[in-house]
């Protein structure tokens, strides 16, 4: 089995199962409902990184870019898991005022999540559009 593809199966498996334990704290978070959509984001980032290595031998992309799509993809589901949480640990609101009704935290605090998300958005819409690339037909012929 392809080195790369056995990571992104071992990370999807891992980030997985970060999401089970995150479920299993969410209640002592200072924002109980975003430690619940930090429980889903590392259950549902690990699911995408196990189906993203299912299919990791199909992909067709020079070597620098395949692998700038595996970084992207590791990064990004592992921020956007962190980011959530400490957004649930913080008690932060700027973007999520759905799951942050009535919370609000330093400004600091909330300047530092604003920027993961916003970073986090970046890397993943990056990493879907690499694949995308590398699963074109014809790609790689």
């Amino acid at each position: 089995m392809d080195d790369s593809k056995r990571r992104l199966l071992w990370h999807g498996m891992f980030l997985f199962l970060l999401g089970l334990i995150t479920g299993f704290v969410e209640p002592q978070f200072t924002n109980p409902r975003m430690g619940l959509a930090a429980h889903l984001e590392g259950v549902m980032n690990g699911i995408f990184l196990l189906a993203l290595g299912a299919i990791w031998t199909e992909i067709r992309l020079s070597a620098p870019v395949k692998a700038a799509a595996y970084w992207s993809a590791l990064c990004g589901t592992y921020a956007n898991w962190l980011f959530t949480t400490l957004a649930a640990v913080f008690g932060t609101g700027a973007l999520s005022p759905i799951t942050a009704a009535g919370h609000s935290a330093l400004p600091w605090k909330e300047n530092l999540v604003t920027v993961g998300f916003v970073g986090v958005g970046l890397v993943i819409v990056s990493t879907a559009v690499l694949v995308l690339w590398g699963l074109r037909r014809g790609a790689g012929s």
